[in-house]
C-alpha cells in the first residue's frame, strides 16, 4: 500500500484523539489510555479494509473520477456524471487530479467523516449525560459499529457524510442553535436524498418552539451556495437544483433492494405498483400521524422525545417505503446508538438496528442471504413499536411533571 495512505490514516487517527482532548476527555491517564487502544483498533480495522475492491466502486464510482480526469478535472462538473448529487462530486473531480489509487481516496473521505459522526453522536449523548466514560463509549461504538465500519472503509460507500451533518443538525437544534442546525440538515440533504427520512423532525422542532419560521429559508440558500460551484463550472441552475427529482427513477422499480422494510415480509406481490403506491401512503399517513399527536403535545416535548422521534422517522419512513435499499437505515443504527446511551433501558434498540442493517449488508457483500430478510424487518417492528411506547411515557411524564410543579 502506498505509503501516502498510511500517512492520511494516521492523520485522520490523530485527528480522531485532537476531538476527544478539545472535549475535555482525556484529562486521565486512564482515559487517554483507553481512547488510544480503542483508537488503534478502529483504525486498524479500517486499513485491513481499504484494499477491497466491491463492484460499486468498479462499476461505478472508479468510472466517474476516470471521468473526470478525462475530462478536465473540476471543468468536468459542468456535464452529467453519476447519480450523486454535486457536493460529493466535488470530492471525485478533486481525486482525478491525483496519482494515488482514487479508491484509497474515496474510503478515507468516508472515513474522515466516520470520525467527524462519532463525535456528533457523541455530542449528541451529551445532552444527556456528562459522563466522561458515557461520552467515550458512544465515540467509539459509533466508530467501531460494524455497518459504519463496512459502509466506508470496506464498501466504499459516504453515507457517514449526510449522517454526520443529520446527527449534528439534531445536536444542534437541542443545543439552541437553530440556524446552525438547519444549514447541516441542508447539508445532509445535499449529500444524499436519505437526508429526508430524518427532516419531519424539523416540524417537530418548529412547533416545540426549538426552531423558527424563518430558520426553514436558510435551507434553500444553504443548498444553493453547495451546488454553485457546479453552475459557475457550466452546470445548468435549474438542473443541477432539481437533480433527485430527475434522479428519482434511478433507485428502481422493485419493492425491495436487500433492506429490511415491510416489503421484505412479501414475496411474489402481483401488483408490485400498486404495492408501492400503498408503502408511500403508509409513510405518509405514519409521519403526518405521529406530527399532529406530537402537535397536540408541543408544550410537553422533551429533548428525550426529540432524540426519540428522530430515531423513529429513521426507522418508520424508510421501513414503509417501497423501493429502499440495504444501506438506508444507516443514520438508524447511530442514532439506535446515541438513544441506547441516553436511556441505557433501551439497549436493544440498536442491537435491533444493526442486526436488520447487517442482514442487508450481507446480501450485498457475500452474494447471498445469511438469513432472510423478512428477521430483520421483525426487529424494526419491535424497535419502531417500543419508540412509540417511550415517546407516549415521555409525554406523559412531561405532564406529570409540569402538573407536580403547577402544584
Amino acid at each position: 500500500m502506498d505509503a501516502r495512505i498510511v500517512i492520511i490514516l494516521l492523520a485522520e487517527a490523530a485527528f480522531c484523539l485532537m476531538l476527544l482532548h478539545f472535549e475535555g476527555l482525556l484529562k486521565k491517564p486512564v482515559h487517554v489510555v483507553t481512547a488510544a487502544v480503542l483508537t488503534v483498533t478502529a483504525f486498524g480495522l479500517r486499513y485491513l479494509c481499504l484494499s477491497h475492491e466491491t463492484l460499486d466502486y468498479t462499476t461505478f464510482l472508479a468510472k466517474w473520477v476516470q471521468y473526470f480526469r478525462d475530462n478536465g478535472g473540476f471543468s468536468a462538473l459542468s456535464g452529467s456524471v453519476g447519480n450523486y448529487n454535486v457536493p460529493y462530486l466535488y470530492f471525485l473531480s478533486a481525486f482525478s487530479y491525483s496519482n494515488i489509487y482514487d479508491l484509497y481516496l474515496i474510503k478515507l473521505l468516508s472515513v474522515f467523516f466516520d470520525v467527524v459522526l462519532a463525535w456528533a453522536a457523541m455530542r449528541l449523548a451529551g445532552r444527556f449525560t456528562k459522563s466522561v466514560w458515557r461520552r467515550l463509549l458512544v465515540f467509539f461504538t459509533v466508530l467501531l459499529w460494524p455497518t459504519v465500519v463496512l459502509n466506508g472503509a470496506y464498501w466504499g460507500q459516504c453515507d457517514s457524510i449526510y449522517a454526520a451533518f443529520a446527527v449534528l443538525s439534531v445536536w444542534l437544534a437541542l443545543d439552541r442553535r437553530p440556524a446552525l442546525s438547519m444549514v447541516c440538515i441542508a447539508v445532509s440533504f445535499a449529500f444524499k436524498l436519505q437526508a429526508v427520512f430524518i427532516m419531519p423532525l424539523f416540524l417537530v422542532l418548529l412547533f416545540s418552539r426549538r426552531m423558527k419560521l424563518w430558520h426553514f429559508l436558510l435551507f434553500p440558500v444553504t443548498y444553493l451556495v453547495l451546488v454553485l460551484p457546479a453552475v459557475i463550472a457550466g452546470r445548468p441552475l435549474w438542473d443541477t437544483v432539481t437533480l433527485y427529482f430527475n434522479q428519482m427513477g434511478s433507485v428502481g422499480s422493485g419493492l425491495n433492494y436487500n433492506s429490511p422494510s415491510v416489503f421484505a415480509f412479501f414475496r411474489n406481490v402481483g401488483n408490485e405498483e400498486l404495492a408501492a403506491k400503498l408503502g408511500i401512503a403508509a409513510a405518509f399517513i405514519f409521519t403526518i400521524s405521529v406530527l399532529f399527536w406530537l402537535y397536540r403535545n408541543k408544550n410537553r416535548i422533551s429533548d428525550y422525545t426529540v432524540l426519540a422521534t428522530a430515531l423513529l422517522f429513521v426507522v418508520a419512513v424508510p421501513f414503509l417505503l417501497p423501493h429502499m435499499h440495504d444501506r438506508y437505515f444507516f443514520i438508524a443504527d447511530v442514532l439506535a446508538l446515541v438513544f441506547a446511551f441516553s436511556a441505557p433501558e433501551y439497549f436493544m434498540a440498536p442491537l435491533l438496528c444493526e442486526f436488520a442493517s447487517l442482514l442487508g449488508y450481507h446480501a450485498y457483500l457475500k452474494a447471498r442471504y445469511l438469513l432472510p430478510m423478512s428477521y430483520g424487518a421483525a426487529a424494526l417492528s419491535v424497535v419502531i413499536v417500543v419508540l412509540l411506547i417511550f415517546i407516549r411515557a415521555n409525554l406523559r411524564n412531561t405532564r406529570a411533571r409540569s402538573v407536580k410543579s403547577a402544584n
